[in-house]
């Protein structure tokens, strides 16, 4: 009898490590979720990032061989985010602390959703259907993956306050509050052509490697004991 309820306890106790192994990660507290370590959260968004960036190059860059293969462009316009002040290498983004460089990555994610949500729409409109197809529907995923990386950076910037590494004063960001509504004015809502695409292509490409960036420069001041 005694061998019989040691299986049973067996199969009970692996059967629940393979549950916990694989739960889903979820808001802090929800029943049935596991909550993952600061390591764990930080390595996913950096992993995310630059994937994040790496897909951002790449539209890019087959968007100005399909598009512009001359390379003659219209002279680039201001990047609707340049209102927001970042630092422009590894020591001066090392200076700003943690909380300050928080408060820029939340921003600068927060700034693209709208533009990314115009650009998907306006791509997936377009009449060159053998390329937009594909420009539109990775537009899509990278609108998606803003939206997400968002989300993981404010997650970790509670965790982090929950730890004593970071102020209370950084807190999520609303994306209204991010540019001023005129920032964007130059694009005109629904009528984007080819050019704008190229511009906010190009934009997010930069803005994008700045987030991969911070993120490793933020995850190595937090937990420096890591490989950084």
């Amino acid at each position: 009898m005694a061998k019989v309820w040691f299986a049973v306890l067996t199969l009970l106790y692996l059967e629940l490590s393979m549950r916990v192994g694989t739960a889903p990660i979820c808001a802090y507290g929800q029943t049935g979720c596991h909550v993952p370590l600061l390591a764990d959260l930080f390595d996913r968004v950096v992993q995310q990032s630059s994937r994040m960036h790496g897909i951002s190059s790449d539209l890019h860059s087959e968007f100005e061989q399909f598009f512009f293969p001359s390379k003659n462009l219209i002279g680039k316009r201001k990047c609707h985010t340049h209102g927001i002040r970042t630092p422009d290498d590894k020591e001066n983004a090392q200076r700003l602390g943690r909380e300050q460089l928080t408060e820029v990555i939340l921003r600068l994610l927060g700034a693209w959703g709208d533009p990314l949500s115009q650009l998907y729409q306006s791509m997936s409109q377009d009449q060159n259907q053998d390329f937009n197809h594909y420009t539109s529907s990775k537009a899509l995923e990278i609108s998606d993956m803003v939206r997400e990386l968002r989300d993981g950076v404010a997650k970790i910037a509670e965790k982090m306050k929950l730890s004593g590494v970071l102020g209370n004063t950084v807190g999520y960001i609303s994306p209204e509050s991010l540019v001023p509504s005129s920032a964007f004015s130059f694009y005109k809502q629904g009528e984007l052509n080819s050019v704008d695409h190229h511009d906010l292509l190009y934009c997010f490409r930069r803005d994008s490697n700045k987030v991969k960036n911070y993120l490793r420069i933020l995850k190595c001041t937090t937990l420096p004991g890591l490989d950084c």
